[in-house]
């Protein structure tokens, strides 16, 4: 017989729960099946592809990505969680505002099917979370783009735009990077 868990996070800034939910489900589920957060996508279901990626955001500050699919619900309770739908920021009238990571999957055409693309901006936008707490040298950030979304699978093929739009990002933001980028590697 499966145990219950009374389960609360802050999922997307809004405080969840509590709720009653079987100590097996898997947060994909929760997202999808109890929130009606379907933007995380359920793909391989064994933690794999990263298609499903969300962020657990640390107390100390920190992030990472973790497959929703695989990860169960008592894991990530008390936790705060981000997920594809709560990326983009809002302005004064309430309006979505896209986030640098996804403004520039918008303009590099980053994505075709689009499956992946939660995953792929969950990963990136740790990566950015992360240079703006450490940076790195400006040389080492095909480095960094490569460790953070070589995990993610696109069926499609649409790396280069992926990995184009994610170093734009980077090379583009005043603070991510140590030392100059040679005008002919600069982001136009």
């Amino acid at each position: 017989m499966v145990g219950r868990i009374n389960f609360t996070a802050s999922i997307n800034g809004q405080q969840v729960g509590p709720l009653d939910l079987p100590e097996d489900l898997m947060m994909v589920e929760l997202l999808q099946e109890y929130l009606n957060l379907t933007g995380t996508r359920l793909s391989c279901g064994q933690g794999v592809c990263s298609a499903c990626a969300i962020i657990v955001d640390d107390p100390d500050g920190g992030s990472r990505t973790v497959p929703a699919c695989i990860t169960g619900v008592a894991w990530l309770n008390g936790k705060t969680v981000r997920t594809i739908e709560g990326i983009a920021g809002r302005d004064d009238q309430g309006n979505p505002v896209l986030s640098p990571v996804q403004q520039a999957f918008l303009e590099h055409f980053s994505f075709q099917c689009s499956y992946c693309t939660p995953g792929f901006v969950n990963a990136a936008t740790v990566l950015v979370e992360r240079l703006e707490r450490a940076p790195i040298p400006v040389e080492d950030v095909e480095d960094a783009i490569l460790k953070a979304l070589d995990p993610h699978i696109c069926r499609c093929t649409g790396y280069v735009r992926y990995y184009q739009a994610v170093r734009d990002v980077i090379l583009s933001t005043p603070g991510l990077t140590i030392g100059t980028v040679a005008a002919a590697e600069r982001p136009a």
